[in-house]
């Protein structure tokens, strides 16, 4: 095997590991949050347990906003990925921990927790996005690099949600647990893969003013924003949504987010090396309109089964976006800017996260489940007819030529 395919194996298998951490919470966050003392009478951010767990997610992804631009900057300007990667993961494996033993000192309040999940979400994202980014310094076409992290994200959102769910039903302090034992893992891991990060040095300044020379980014940036939305949505609305409505109880939630996630997952490869031979507008474009109606129709399911077969058409949609958008940040970055031009992709795909909680969190509470399903639901649909212009005529001019129109736009 090739160093570099076996790298890229490696590599997805890190990817793998800090997305599953990071969804074995989700299936029973309500049940965590109470386990963390997350409490109605002590805490504002814990009025309803719709509301505390909303918080608990929302002050992770805050971290990611904050810092995944710190990690890409300073990996670019040093030229190192490997010891970034590292000190954030084993620094987010002692977050995890942290939290883990909070019911056990009794003393800390929720808004404790929430800061100690700041800490811990702003050490992940450094493992995840500079991860992802050596996959993109590797050879071998961006759209099967970015198809290997797709799969990793895909397959780590398809098993931890059922896991999580099983967890937690032994004990909800269970998946923080793992999670903290799984990022220990990748930050020895990581040291045996090679460093490929470009020779080029460069200042932090004169990075952000290369990412800003190339306008053209903000399209996968917006597709990246709105497609991370409806991954937050479901994680949060979507689990309540399958709990309330359809009573099913923690385990069971997370088989049925597993339908989205196991297609997902599976197909994220395939789909990459098909956008390498067509190009990314028919999957981004075409898959996205797709895949905003199919959210719509999970919504408007009359049972558990139709809903499930909704979930996996939803997911084989969103394989057919999700790697090719990625590679687009790919085509588009300079490889001296790949670090920063990452994490910007991963800092869009966060806001959106937190747009998916905060946005559909506050439609459901206030206006339901239907009302919410069909503004997410809208707003992937919207976000392709928007863009279609300016995205026909960048993806379809050959890679070069995007870069040089892009300066020349500048």
């Amino acid at each position: 095997m090739h160093s570099s395919d076996r790298d890229r194996v490696v590599l997805a298998a890190l990817v793998f590991a800090v997305l599953f951490s990071q969804v074995l919470l989700y299936p029973g966050v309500a049940t965590l949050v109470a386990a963390l003392g997350a409490d109605a009478t002590s805490s504002a951010f814990a009025a309803t347990p719709l509301d505390a767990s909303m918080w608990f997610l929302v002050s992770e992804f805050a971290a990611y906003v904050t810092f995944v631009g710190v990690w890409g900057v300073v990996s670019d300007a040093t030229g190192r990925r490997t010891p970034f990667i590292v000190g954030s993961a084993l620094a987010g494996a002692g977050g995890y921990a942290a939290l883990a033993v909070v019911p056990t000192v009794g003393s800390i309040s929720f808004g404790g927790v929430l800061l100690l999940r700041v800490v811990q979400g702003a050490m992940t994202i450094g493992a995840f996005s500079l991860t992802m980014t050596m996959l993109m310094d590797l050879e071998g076409g961006h759209g099967r690099n970015m198809g290997a992290a797709g799969i990793a994200i895909g397959l780590g959102a398809a098993l931890g949600a059922p896991i999580g769910g099983q967890l937690t039903e032994v004990n909800p302090i269970a998946p923080l647990l793992v999670a903290a034992g799984l990022l220990v893992c990748v930050g020895l891991v990581v040291s045996f893969v090679e460093d490929r990060t470009p020779d080029e040095r460069r200042s932090a300044r004169a990075l952000v003013d290369g990412i800003r020379r190339r306008p053209t980014l903000s399209i996968p940036f917006a597709f990246g924003f709105v497609d991370r939305l409806t991954a937050g949505f479901f994680a949060l609305v979507g689990t309540l949504y399958f709990q309330e409505v359809f009573g099913l109880d923690a385990g069971t939630t997370g088989l049925m987010l597993a339908c989205f996630f196991a297609p997902f997952a599976l197909l994220q490869y395939p789909m990459g090396a098909l956008s390498d031979r067509i190009g990314r507008t028919i999957p981004i474009v075409v898959g996205s309109l797709c895949y905003g109606g199919g959210i719509l129709l999970v919504g408007a399911a009359p049972s558990v089964a139709t809903a499930a077969i909704a979930m996996v058409g939803v997911g084989v949609l969103g394989a057919l976006v999700a790697p090719a958008t990625m590679a687009l940040v790919t085509d588009l970055a300079d490889e001296s800017e790949r670090g920063l031009a990452m994490a910007g992709f991963n800092l869009a795909g966060s806001l959106g996260f937190l747009g998916g909680f905060l946005l559909g969190g506050t439609v459901a509470s206030t206006y339901g489940y239907g009302l919410a399903f069909l503004v997410v639901g809208g707003l992937e649909i919207a976000i392709a007819v928007v863009t279609v212009p300016v995205f026909l005529r960048l993806s379809l001019e050959p890679t070069d030529q995007v870069r040089s129109s892009d300066r020349g736009e500048a």
